[in-house]
Formats: structure tokens, C-alpha cells, sequence
């Protein structure tokens, strides 16, 4: 009788385990071929073997092929950026930051950009294999670790900054690099997540926060239950996540503003649902806590620059999550892409500046085709997606 390997025995698992689900016609009914959803993306998975919160159960096709998953990375991977180009505009931008020289990290200054030059000089080593860009990022990574930059500041700088360098840390394979010094990081990462600042953590901040503030705490807070591959705490994320987009049955736990904006104000949400209307005026895809600051309701809408600051957070956690296996891009009737389409198509407010980086998440996860610039400045907590993310099919 011949032997098999542990793996080949999850492979034939997972083999049996997708013909199982394909016998039971999952299949979302998308009615326009330009708002199509990418179907079939290592690690992306189907509601199929998950909970109401889609979230992987022991067992299930997801956590088979979560036992399977080897280096996919948390945001992009080794093996999808081999295939990005080394030539044309936003390459061209990227390798100029990546050349920059930067100062140590301050993670209590929420608008350092350290953090995003950081990255680009992860994301140009993990093409280029040069040994300067990465021992530049691993510098930036012993100063978190080593000094206590994020005294004085609050959990808003600490969720802005702390992302771009979990991600970067994981660009470089930190782990396979210096095993000694990861393990460190692990455990600072570790500590500042739950580190209090100015009477809120991370995952306080994320829990409680409905605003932009929640968005980021939330993307750091889940960059490093990627990176430290803890399964509950990405469940809990995924989560409160899945109810800031508009699923109150999953979580409700938010503290809430003025609810002038909200389709329901007994039922408030991040994201509004599907279908709402005031005063025969679509809200359908507001973010009511951050329109909320331009006023009271009127029509036409002001234009918010808050609810782009939110959605820089919440486009960050889906992309992590969507790494490590949830279904998130469908989750409350594509709530992203609704808020996308309300921005642009009611408020009239097309993604600029610091934010443009984010209307290249949505064209490549949706397939649509809001107008894009050949390059982007980056945001407050990532970027360079006009380079990562710039093809409309996804990895």
C-alpha cells in the first residue's frame, strides 16, 4: 500500500472537499459583466463551509486550504509580483520613493510617512532582490521594535502607521531573513496591539470606532493577525468587519455619531444598505458617520473628505482579509463598491490625491472601470497600488 505525505493527503482532501461544494451550485448571479467579481483567487474562498459571518469553520474547504497556504503573503505575494513590470509610470514612482531616504518611524505622528516609503522599499525588494532596500526596511523594523515611538500619540497614528510596516516586514520574509529579530517584532506587534493610547487600543479603537478611526485601527490590527497566523483574533476581526460594512447581526457594537445619515437610524451602520433612499434621494453606499461632518442632511451632498479617509482603512482590512480567505468583496451587497458608486455617481466626488491609490483596489477586485491616474500618491496607511494592483483581473 503506498504511503502519502500529510499534504498529499490535505491535496486529496481539498479535491474532494470542492467537488463536494461544487455539487452544491454555489453561484452568485451577477447581472453586470462590469461590476463582476474576481471568482477564483488563491486564497479567496466561498460562502461554502463557513459560518453566517463567513468566517472558516475547522474542517471546510477554506481550512483545508488554509493548511495548504504557503507564502502568499498577507497583501500580495512573492510569486504575483515576479509577473508586475520593472518599467512604465507607476513602477517609476514607486522606485523613486523606494530610493528616498527616510527617518526612523514615529508611530505617534498619525500623518509620518515613513511608513509608506517603507513599503515602497519593501515592494521594490521583493522585485528586485536588492540587498540596500531591505536592509533599510529591516533598520525601520528594529526602531519599532527597539524605541517607543508610539508614546504621546493616539490609536488613530498608531492604526495609520503600523500597517505599512507588518506588510513590508512580510514583503521581505523578515522570518526566513532574521529569525531572531522576527520573533521580536512578533512580540512588539503583539504589545501594540494591545497597547493603550490616550484611553483606547487598537482593538478597542476598531470595536468601538465607526469612523475612520475604527478603519484604521482595524487594518493594522488585522495586518498582524496575518502576520502572527492567529486564527481567532482574524475570525473576531472579520467579525466586527463584516458589521461596520452593514451585517448588525454579526456585530453591533459601534458607538455612533449624529445619525442624520443613516438609512435606519435604530439599526446604524458603516456602510448604508442596499437600496436606501431619502426624501427620493439615493444613499445607498453612504458612509453615514463621516458624511455626517459636512452638516445635516442636504442635497446635493457636500463633499466629505472624511469618508475617504475611512474607506483607506476599510479598503486595507478587506484586502487582508480577502488574503487570508474571506469572501469579503460580496459581504453586505458589495458594500465597497456601493460606497464607491455613491461618491461618484451621486456626490459627484471622484477619489483624489492621497486617495486615488484606492480606486485601483476597487477596479482590480470589481472589474469596473472608475478613471484612474498613471500614478498615485500614496495614503496614510498604504499605497502603490497603481503598480500592485493596477491589472482589473485579480491574483
Amino acid at each position: 500500500m503506498p504511503v502519502f505525505s500529510t499534504r498529499t493527503l490535505l491535496s486529496l482532501l481539498l479535491v474532494l472537499a470542492r467537488a463536494f461544494a461544487a455539487a452544491q451550485s454555489y453561484s452568485p448571479n451577477f447581472t453586470s459583466a462590469s461590476t463582476q467579481l474576481t471568482t477564483v483567487t488563491p486564497p479567496f474562498i466561498s460562502f461554502q463551509g463557513g459560518n453566517q459571518a463567513g468566517v472558516p469553520l475547522e474542517g471546510s474547504v477554506a481550512h483545508i486550504e488554509n493548511s495548504l497556504r504557503q507564502n502568499l503573503g498577507i497583501w500580495i505575494s512573492p510569486q504575483e509580483l515576479a509577473q508586475l513590470p520593472t518599467s512604465g509610470p507607476a513602477w517609476e514612482n514607486l522606485l523613486r520613493a523606494a530610493n528616498q531616504a527616510v527617518h526612523k518611524p514615529d508611530l505617534s505622528d498619525q500623518n509620518d510617512d515613513t511608513n509608506v516609503i517603507i513599503l515602497a522599499k519593501a515592494l521594490v525588494y521583493a522585485r528586485l532582490q536588492q540587498e540596500q532596500h531591505r536592509h533599510e526596511v529591516v533598520a525601520a523594523l528594529r526602531a519599532i521594535i527597539s524605541e517607543n515611538s508610539e508614546q504621546g500619540g493616539r490609536s488613530l497614528a498608531l492604526g495609520r502607521e503600523l500597517l505599512a510596516y507588518v506588510i513590508a516586514a512580510d514583503l521581505i520574509d523578515l522570518r526566513k531573513h532574521n529569525a531572531a529579530l522576527d520573533n521580536k517584532f512578533r512580540n512588539r506587534l503583539a504589545e501594540l496591539r494591545a497597547k493603550t493610547l490616550k484611553g483606547r487600543t487598537l482593538i478597542s479603537t476598531h470595536e468601538e470606532r465607526a469612523n475612520n478611526w475604527g478603519t484604521h485601527a482595524g487594518a493594522s490590527r488585522i495586518a498582524i493577525a496575518a502576520y502572527l497566523q492567529d486564527e481567532p483574533e482574524l475570525k473576531r476581526c472579520a467579525q466586527v468587519f463584516r458589521g461596520w460594512l452593514g451585517e448588525r447581526e454579526t456585530y453591533a457594537g459601534f458607538k455612533f455619531g449624529d445619525l442624520i445619515w443613516q438609512a435606519d437610524s435604530t439599526q446604524p451602520v458603516g456602510i448604508n444598505p442596499k437600496g436606501a433612499q431619502r426624501n427620493g434621494h439615493v444613499i445607498d453606499g453612504v458612509l453615514p458617520e463621516e458624511q455626517r461632518r459636512a452638516g445635516g442632511f442636504m442635497w446635493p451632498p457636500q463633499k466629505e473628505n472624511y469618508v475617504y479617509e475611512a474607506l483607506q482603512g476599510a479598503l486595507a482590512q478587506a484586502v487582508l482579509l480577502h488574503r487570508a480567505g474571506y469572501d469579503v468583496w460580496h459581504w453586505s451587497d458589495r458594500a465597497l463598491l456601493r460606497a464607491f458608486q455613491w461618491l461618484y455617481e451621486e456626490a459627484h466626488f471622484p477619489a483624489r490625491g492621497d486617495d486615488a491609490w484606492l480606486v485601483y483596489l476597487i477596479n482590480h477586485f470589481y472589474h469596473t472601470d472608475f478613471q484612474t491616474t498613471p500614478t498615485t500618491t500614496p495614503g496614510k496607511n498604504a499605497g502603490w497600488t497603481d503598480w500592485t494592483h493596477g491589472q482589473s483581473t485579480s491574483p
